[in-house]
């Protein structure tokens, strides 16, 4: 994704600059990125960057009227000055605090001429990672840890502990990578530099400052986050460039809309479907829109994405360094085509998180056999670690654990292509979730359905699930219909149990599949891994290479692939995790 990257460091410019200049290219992905770079020998400050044409930060550096503070920011910073970043400068002069006042996801690096010290940030729930490591000569920064790669290749070095975490999770924990040695700068993070070595690792703001709040009463609670929502909304609307907007069957995304109306016409909407029919996201986001007199398209995820699928799969575990699936491929395809439709993408990712503390990602047991012991030490490594990170407040593991770590991952895949932007990470926001009382929290009433009741023509309909809605008989068989077809599509696709593969197959001609597939989700990898993607998956997971690597069964992986391929077996996860590991393999620790 767009970012910085760069060195500080007192060895000689030629090498340094040579350095920098092959970080840069590392992160230019796209034909669409603009990149730069920025130095100050006299205080060893090599520092580079790729911004997306025509974004909030594309307009690199910024400098105060003096010339004596030089900033470089990528991402995004929401207040009412959001013209540009030249404003940052000067909040970093007036705020003895800085960067404590910032709202939103970014990273930057600030020079101080005058006080000979140079400051490395990122924003407080950690979203834009800042990869960084210390060698003898020089401190590595970089968005991405394949720019340090590019000039250590040395750091090419598996973390078994981290790829332990690969398999429980599809994520890593605890601010580390999947490399050894290069790590991610924690969130909320203001390092500062003097005479190019570290002299301070300063962190701005901690998730207990919020903790200690006391509860509010239910009404309060409900006006401080509608107010959170109606004041900062407008910001995430802002800028020059065009904005659309995702609409799925859910709550969050109506929230946004019932608590924003923009002008008819001028929000350009968008929901992703699959290639059988559409999906209740589709239904109901096309509704949403009718309701917001907005302009709505489809995006379907079918034949294009599939006869490209290895180019995607290949790209999205580059991209991310392997924090996600494969299957999240999808993401980066329909993020490809979003921006043909607006380059910045509001969305309702984070609000179930925050405001319900719904967990996203908990460790998955890896199918039997298929890992040797050593690398299942890890994995069991990886429970023990997250348990403990479960013991913290809910809204702290949902903001400042949860979304950096796992959500990272897919945000980076959509940042490759877009500016995307969540007004349920905001920090008034957040801040007030974590006063939320027992009757709004968890356990209690939803509150999201009193926010989007402030328009009720989008309050009379239900979600993809069932919730909200008018209540009465024919809403309740309505709801039971729908869990019905939500729980048979999950029975019928990655979900379905070994006993039922064997029927569906001894039927295979009827294609069962097309009754229940296609109602609530759009991707349907079991079906696709058996069909379509049939030859991608024998030539990967069949190759000798990757039935060599130390950490498999060799044997137990080829009954599961081949018995997935004749279709009467179901081995969907197991499957997208063994193309990502082999994928981060080929990609990053055999090429040496």
């Amino acid at each position: 994704m767009p970012g910085i990257v760069g060195l500080i460091s007192r060895m000689p410019r030629p090498r340094a600059e040579a350095e920098l200049l092959q970080m840069v290219e590392a992160i230019h992905h796209e034909s669409f990125y603009h990149t730069g770079t920025w130095i100050n020998e006299s205080l060893g400050i090599y520092v580079g960057w790729a911004v997306k044409k025509g974004s909030f930060c594309d307009a690199m550096p910024v400098r105060n009227e003096r010339g004596d503070v030089t900033l470089v920011f990528s991402g995004e910073e929401y207040s009412p000055a959001t013209t540009g970043p030249a404003y940052i400068v000067g909040s970093y002069e007036q705020d003895p605090t800085f960067p404590a006042s910032l709202n939103g996801m970014f990273q930057g690096l600030l020079v101080d001429q005058t006080r000979s010290t140079a400051t490395l940030f990122n924003d407080r729930t950690g979203m834009h990672h800042i990869c960084y490591h210390e060698s003898e000569d020089a401190f590595y920064f970089a968005v991405e840890a394949k720019a340090i790669l590019a000039v250590r290749p040395v750091l090419r070095t598996p973390d078994p502990r981290a790829i332990g975490e690969l398999v429980a999770f599809s994520c890593v924990l605890e601010n580390r990578t999947i490399f050894k040695d290069i790590f991610i700068l924690p969130t909320a993070s203001a390092w500062t530099f003097r005479d190019a070595v570290i002299d301070k690792k300063n962190t701005y703001f901690r998730p207990e400052y919020w903790e200690k709040q006391s509860p509010l009463e239910p009404e309060d609670y409900y006006r401080e986050l509608h107010g959170a929502l109606t004041k900062n909304l407008p910001l995430y609307f802002a800028g020059g460039e065009k904005i659309g907007m995702t609409l799925t069957g859910g709550l969050d995304t109506r929230v946004i809309m019932a608590c924003h109306a923009s002008a008819p016409g001028s929000l350009p909407t968008y929901t992703f479907r699959g290639p059988y029919r559409d999906c209740y996201d589709v239904r109901i986001g096309r509704r949403v829109a009718e309701v917001c007199q907005q302009p709505h398209q489809v995006i379907t995820v079918g034949d294009e994405f599939l006869k490209s699928f290895s180019r995607y799969a290949e790209r999205s575990v580059y991209l991310t360094e392997g924090t996600v699936d494969v299957y999240r491929a999808s993401d980066l395809y329909v993020s490809e085509k979003a921006r043909q439709i607006a380059p910045v993408k509001v969305v309702g990712t984070y609000g179930s998180e925050i405001v319900r503390q719904a967990v996203m990602f908990k460790p998955m047991p890896p199918a039997p056999g298929v890992f040797r012991p050593d690398l299942l030490s890890y994995v069991q490594q990886a429970k023990t670690t997250y348990a403990g990170l479960r013991r913290q407040h809910p809204v702290t593991f949902a903001a400042f654990r949860q979304s950096p770590w796992y959500h990272h991952g897919i945000l980076a895949l959509e940042q490759s292509q877009l500016s995307v932007r969540s007004p349920f990470l905001d920090n008034d926001f957040v801040r007030t979730v974590f006063r939320a009382p027992q009757a709004y929290g968890p356990n209690g009433e939803d509150i999201r359905l009193r926010l989007i009741s402030s328009n009720p023509a989008l309050a009379s309909f239900r979600t993809d699930r069932g919730v909200g809605g008018k209540p009465g008989l024919a809403s309740k068989i309505s709801n039971g219909f729908l869990e019905f077809t939500f729980k048979a599509e999950y029975a019928y696709d990655y979900g379905m149990p070994q006993w039922l593969a064997r029927m569906d197959h001894t039927f295979s001609a009827l294609h069962l599949e097309r009754m229940f597939l296609g109602r609530h989700k759009l991707l349907h990898f079991r079906v696709w891994y058996r069909d379509e993607l049939a030859d991608y998956v024998r030539d990967m997971l069949l190759d000798s290479r990757t039935l060599s690597r130390p950490y498999l069964e060799r044997t137990n992986v080829e009954f599961m692939v081949r018995g997935h391929l004749r279709g009467d077996r179901n081995y969907t996860t197991a499957i997208h995790k063994l193309l990502t590991l082999e994928l981060v393999h080929r990609l990053f620790f055999d090429a040496q």
